[in-house]
């Protein structure tokens, strides 16, 4: 038997002889299912074919990706604490190249992940590196493979110690989260956000959907929340899921922006 993977979304589903005959995360509407269909790969798979490369982008923010592209194509973020590393969102692939730079450079002592689509291998991260993974309550439904790794938190904010705080902001997912840094950027604060916050095309916007495949738009009260739950937080820098979607500088002013604008194209009565 082994787990068989979703090659759209890199879910990871339990041990079988055959793989599942279809994967609710890409059946549901904030996801998609290929023009070809469902198919699977497993982690054997992957490593024979991909590899994963690794970049510093500031003191104690490391960035990991599957290359070639594997199946969303997120990043994944080691930051390194006094207190213990924590790896910020996950990707599918972990070969053993990723194992021994991990374990060299301390471990991991817990993961935290944005929402469901980037929950794909989270498990054999756990296990490999021993560590606790922290997901939102109110995404529960949305794990395929349980593990008793796996710790389910239901308030609106969750410390990790060490100014790492998750923040629950919901919108693309009811448990959609961010990690807010204190001691990011130079000490003026940095924001992961997964793509609960995603950055757009033009780095000095960014944008807030239901479905980001898809292009269904959230209420522009949702978005409003959104960014009144973000306003008390300091952050200079906003890292997005993917490559190159980096806001530098005047991340808050940015969000704030973005969130009012798009709450005014909603509203605007327009023929």
């Amino acid at each position: 038997m082994t787990h068989f993977l979703c090659t759209a979304c890199g879910t990871s589903y339990p041990q079988a002889d055959d793989p599942p005959a279809c994967c609710p995360i890409c059946e549901d509407e904030r996801q998609y299912v290929p023009e070809g269909g469902q198919s699977w790969t497993t982690l054997d798979q992957l490593v024979r074919r991909h590899a994963n490369q690794w970049r510093v982008h500031e003191p104690g923010l490391w960035e990991v990706r599957s290359v070639p592209k594997v199946a969303i194509g997120q990043r994944a973020f080691l930051l390194r604490t006094p207190a213990g590393n924590i790896l910020w969102d996950c990707i599918a692939l972990l070969d053993e190249a990723t194992k021994q730079i991990v374990h060299a450079l301390g471990g991991i002592k817990a993961i935290a992940i944005s929402h469901p689509h980037y929950y794909t291998t989270m498990q054999d991260w756990a296990a490999e590196f021993d560590a606790a993974v922290y997901l939102h309550a109110r995404d529960r439904q949305w794990v395929m493979r349980p593990d008793r790794r796996l710790q389910f938190w239901d308030s609106d904010q969750k410390s990790l110690g060490e100014g790492l705080t998750l923040i629950r902001l919901g919108g693309h997912f009811p448990g959609g989260t961010v990690l807010h840094w204190d001691s990011g950027a130079e000490g003026q604060g940095l924001l992961l956000s997964g793509d609960i916050v995603q950055v757009a095309a033009d780095r000095n916007q960014v944008s807030f959907l239901w479905s980001y495949p898809n292009m269904l738009p959230l209420a522009a009260g949702t978005v409003r929340r959104m960014a009144a739950t973000l306003q008390p937080w300091t952050f200079e820098r906003l890292y997005g899921a993917f490559a190159g979607k980096t806001i530098p500088q005047h991340a808050k002013r940015i969000v704030m922006r973005s969130a009012a604008r798009y709450g005014e194209l909603l509203d605007a009565n327009q023929d």
